[in-house]
């Protein structure tokens, strides 16, 4: 038997691939699904299943794809109504992959559909659980997510998580694996650790949700306390993994379409493209196209592209650091954003070799406004997150937090200049880029964010551990 975690760290997600005897499970695999198919011919074995946990709201699974190609199965837990051919297990069904076996655990909560897979190995003794968005390595799934009926309440769900977690995994053995669907970094949940696999019996004693004398009443205080609005295109993505999508063979064929710069102006005159920027941060200060958004690939791409693009449907024509095409467009779907249709052959390079319009971005370090900053002659904006903010900020900083930053924009002067900084300057340019777009001008990003500025003396709040807010 072996078991292989397989990590993205952008999304912070985890898909596995199990062997034994020949016979491959997937679970939860990303949009692109040719490294499973490789994997598995490397191994002279057949993927004979696919297993999903739920209905994924943060990524477009690779189920519909896979299976066509590998003529596998796809196997969802009870509940679950795909528009697809599927196979919908009962709890406590078992499937065969060599000399082990997984056992189908109907834990619902986070979705109604959620399914933890238990496998035991070819003694039979209970070895690991993929639990799925049920269980984190230090939290839970949040219960806002599913499509459930009107009548029922995120209170409810958390109510059926608790029961679930109590009746089905915590009276398992302490020494069982748990590999989890995400860790750190996911808007799944709110508390996750760094770490992607630990014990059961290690989670029992480390994770607030799983306390032994925790009552129901507790646990959904706990687990709803807090939460802050699932990112827009969460549903659009539980809609394409529930009803199927575009193959990604298709949309990479459309999206490496190279177009000269004049052909790149034209195709967003015409169709009224976005035109998204993925270089780096500093590069897209120096010169941008007019107009354009950055959300550079050295950062969370994926997450913030579906935090701040409201429409997945949205044409894109993008500006990539050039050979970072086909990367660009595959780490896109991933989030079901599938309408790229061409990017800007020779990067930004060929737009400045063709004399075409550019723009700027006014950064300063933080060693140039610290001064400013400290006698409040001009406002600040801290984007980062609210966590962030409220352990510790810069002394009478406005929160705009990046992924609100549009409910935030009649907040910024008209007038006069006013800076914005984040943790360290990605996250301001993607902001930077937003307010450009939107006909605001008259700010300074501050470049090194946060950090910077605290290390040259900014007057700054008390720190807050954020354990204790």
């Amino acid at each position: 038997m072996r078991i292989e975690q397989i990590y993205t760290g952008c999304l912070a997600q985890g898909a596995y691939y199990i062997e034994s005897e020949g016979e491959v499970a997937i679970i939860d695999p990303l949009r692109e699904v040719q490294p499973y198919i490789d994997r598995a011919e490397n191994d002279n074995a057949k993927i004979k299943y696919i297993f999903e946990t739920h209905f994924h709201a943060d990524f477009v699974s690779g189920h519909v794809t896979l299976s066509k190609q590998t003529g596998a199965p796809i196997v969802f837990g009870p509940n679950a109504n795909p528009s697809f051919e599927t196979i919908v297990a009962t709890d406590g069904q078992q499937f065969q992959i060599g000399k082990v076996t997984i056992t189908v655990l109907h834990t619902p909560g986070h979705t109604m559909e959620s399914t933890t897979y238990l496998l035991r190995d070819a003694e039979g003794k209970d070895h690991a659980i993929f639990s799925g968005d049920t269980l984190f390595l230090g939290d839970v799934g949040r219960p806002d997510l599913a499509q459930k009926a009107a009548d029922m309440t995120q209170e409810d769900l958390a109510g059926i998580l608790f029961d679930s977690l109590r009746t089905k995994i915590m009276p398992l053995a302490d020494d069982i694996i748990v590999y989890p669907a995400h860790g750190a970094g996911s808007a799944c949940g709110k508390n996750m650790m760094k770490e992607t696999v630990d014990t059961l019996g290690n989670q029992k004693k480390m994770n607030y949700a799983l306390r032994a004398d925790m009552t129901k009443e507790e646990f959904v205080e706990e687990v709803t306390d807090g939460l802050l609005p699932p990112p827009k295109y969460f549903p659009l993505n539980v809609k394409m993994n529930k009803e199927g999508y575009e193959d990604i063979a298709d949309v990479l064929d459309r999206g490496t379409t190279a177009l000269s710069p004049d052909a790149f102006e034209t195709a967003a005159n015409e169709t009224g493209a976005l035109v998204l920027d993925v270089r780096h941060q500093n590069e897209f200060v120096k010169g941008h196209i007019p107009r354009s958004i950055f959300i550079g690939l050295n950062g969370d791409f994926a997450p913030w592209v579906g935090a701040l693009i409201a429409d997945i449907k949205q044409p894109i024509l993008l500006v990539t650091p050039e050979g970072k095409e086909e990367e660009t467009i595959t780490r896109l779907s991933r989030v079901g954003f599938d309408g790229t249709i061409g990017y800007l052959d020779g990067s930004f390079d060929a737009w400045l070799k063709a004399n075409k319009e550019v723009d700027t971005i006014t950064s300063h370090t933080a060693e140039m406004v610290t001064s400013v900053i400290n006698a409040q002659e001009k406002p600040v904006f801290d984007v980062r997150k609210e966590g962030e903010f409220q352990s510790e900020h810069i002394v009478n900083a406005a929160h705009t937090p990046l992924s609100l930053l549009n409910d935030h924009l009649s907040e910024f002067p008209s007038d006069g200049k006013f800076y914005v900084h984040c943790a360290g300057g990605y996250r301001s340019v993607i902001a930077a880029s937003i307010l450009k777009s939107r006909g605001i001008h008259n700010f300074i990003d501050i470049a090194g964010g946060y950090g910077a500025l605290k290390k040259s003396g900014a007057e700054v709040t008390n720190y807050v551990c954020p354990s204790t807010l």
